[in-house]
């Protein structure tokens, strides 16, 4: 099993690294790639540039076992758009079962992705979640879609699978603005993207 992570990383944080580790533990997935986007289709552009973005991503994973820095998006081009991405997967894996990993926001806006039905024939969706949520009053096709982990093994794509994980109140936007103002950062992300972004003052 396969997962995959994907975002603006602008910068990438312990919100994202934690429970994307929790997740990948819990799934017993072999390999997580952690993928910037280029042109990220649904927020504005990126403050860092793709160089900067993917450097922090290397530098982050490197704490995680299995973790991959991804550039496929960056090399791509364009806006990125999942389903380009999820298509480069399969065709690298075949028919392993891929796992994308989303926060909840992203999974309620999902019908406003670029052919988002195309994608559920390519991945698996685990939905990140905090303790005590419920899946009652979802979409019908997301309904239909719920598996459970046993599931996600068993199949190459299709399901939908919600994962409870610890909460981690962090934000790029955040973290930007501390940056900004001088403001304490430590313990919020990787000690070597906070320096890696205090060497290069890409948010000052």
């Amino acid at each position: 099993m396969i997962c995959l992570l994907g975002g603006t990383f602008d910068p990438i944080h312990y919100g994202h690294l934690r429970p994307a580790r929790d997740a990948v533990e819990a799934l017993g997935c072999a390999v997580l790639h952690v993928i910037p986007a280029a042109q990220p289709p649904h927020r504005s552009a990126p403050v860092a540039s793709a160089a900067q973005r993917l450097r922090m991503v290397e530098l982050a994973v490197a704490e995680f076992p299995g973790f991959r820095a991804d550039d496929r998006e960056l090399r791509r081009g364009g806006p990125s758009y999942s389903v380009l991405t999820l298509e480069s997967l399969r065709a690298e894996y075949g028919s392993q079962p891929l796992c994308l990993l989303l926060g909840m926001d992203a999974f309620l806006g999902f019908e406003s992705w670029h052919r988002w039905q195309d994608i559920l024939d390519l991945t698996h969706l685990v939905v990140l979640t905090r303790p005590g949520w419920t899946t009652d009053g979802r979409a019908a096709w997301a309904q239909e879609r719920y598996g459970d982990k046993a599931m996600l093994s068993r199949s190459a794509a299709g399901h939908v699978f919600f994962l409870s994980v610890d909460p981690q109140n962090i934000s790029a936007t955040q973290l930007r603005t501390a940056f900004a103002q001088g403001g304490t950062v430590r313990g919020l992300l990787p000690e070597a993207v906070r320096e890696f972004i205090c060497q290069n003052k890409i948010y000052m």
